[in-house]
């Protein structure tokens, strides 16, 4: 899909949900669906910072978008069930969802990694993802052209050393995509796919390459391209598939 260049209103009437949608990558596509004609749900537990998002996007005369903050790390089973039902009486659909938030954890050898903060990742990079899209399908459903998409990351396919809790939930995301493409097959209305966006100037990746120099990455909005593609009709046919958003567009 190199030079890929959708239609400027390709996301026109589709509603998409944005999960860590206050800054990096979940910002940049939060603002990119807007600008390509989406009503965008932004989600995330920085209140102040989706609201700036939301301003951004209602500033610059976009379909006007919806708020939900919430933290992931904690939210219950019940707080995902409560806000597909909100989406609903407000929308009556749902044609995206990105599960785009995630957080590092610690680069720590697996036998020192603390009990508390493996839970935390596996909650915010794994469960969540997993707990929002089960209470979503249904409102998907009333979509004629509905996509899932997931995030990824290298170290999901080769394990690396002390990237401890963040590669085994990125494993256990690609896996997941897997078996929900595989479940969803032969329903043309409900699509799923991973995204992996590779090396991109975000505070997550700061954090993780300290002494890396931000001016050789990508910034998000370089790597919206694969993003536009598969919320759009044009990956209707795509399903269980890794998206490399660097080397495939």
């Amino acid at each position: 899909m190199k030079n890929y260049s959708p239609a400027k209103d390709i996301l026109k009437n589709r509603v998409i949900l944005v999960t860590g949608a206050g800054s990096g990558i979940g910002k940049a596509a939060a603002l990119k669906f807007a600008e390509y004609g989406a009503t965008v749900v932004l989600l995330d537990k920085a209140e102040a910072k989706i609201e700036s998002v939301y301003d951004q996007i209602e500033s610059s005369g976009q379909a006007r978008p919806a708020l939900f903050p919430m933290d992931l790390a904690t939210a219950t089973p019940d707080a995902y069930t409560g806000l597909a039902a909100a989406l609903s009486q407000e929308f009556g659909k749902l044609d995206g969802l990105l599960n785009n938030a995630g957080i590092l954890g610690s680069i720590t050898p697996l036998n020192l990694y603390d009990d508390q903060l493996w839970d935390k990742v596996m909650n915010v990079n794994l469960h969540a993802p997993y707990r929002l899209t089960r209470a979503c399908l249904g409102l998907m459903a009333q979509s004629p052209d509905a996509s899932i998409v997931f995030t990824t990351a290298d170290v999901a396919r080769h394990g690396r050393a002390y990237w401890g809790a963040y590669a085994v939930a990125a494993a256990g995301v690609e896996a997941m995509t897997q078996v929900w493409a595989e479940e969803l097959d032969g329903d043309n209305r409900v699509r799923v796919n991973a995204i992996n966006p590779g090396a991109v100037y975000t505070d997550m990746r700061a954090k993780a390459y300290p002494g890396e120099n931000p001016k050789t990455l990508v910034k998000p909005a370089d790597i919206m391209p694969a993003y536009l593609y598969l919320m759009s009709a044009d990956s209707r046919a795509v399903s269980g598939r890794v998206i490399n958003a660097q080397d495939d567009f």
